[in-house]
């Protein structure tokens, strides 16, 4: 991944858990639901400094809105039952799936 972009999610994982983070690896995730792709990108780990409940955060981001013209920054913090890259994408699809259904 480009450092821009690893700095868009620095940024966001920083103002929206209010700590501080340090990039450390990029892992591919590739989640299937009945034999169909649900999700397959790569999920960006980040070790925490200062949060008081994780250590750690995982985040991407995905083309998002009517027409795909903006970027939706995803966050997952490392906090049970989350605990690694893909039950970070599990949590964020669970998440999405319960607020389309309000």
């Amino acid at each position: 991944m480009n450092k821009e972009y690893i700095d868009r999610l620095y940024l966001t994982i920083c103002q929206l858990h209010n700590c501080d983070c340090k990039h450390v690896e990029s892992v591919s995730v590739h989640e299937v639901f009945r034999g169909q792709t649900v999700w397959q990108g790569r999920v960006e780990v980040f070790d925490l400094r200062g949060h008081p409940k994780a250590k750690r955060a995982y985040a991407w981001s995905h083309l998002d809105g009517p027409n795909d013209e903006g970027e939706r920054i995803v966050t997952v913090l490392e906090i049970p039952p989350v605990e690694s890259p893909v039950t970070a994408v599990r949590a964020s699809i669970l998440s999405d799936s319960k607020k389309r259904k309000k």
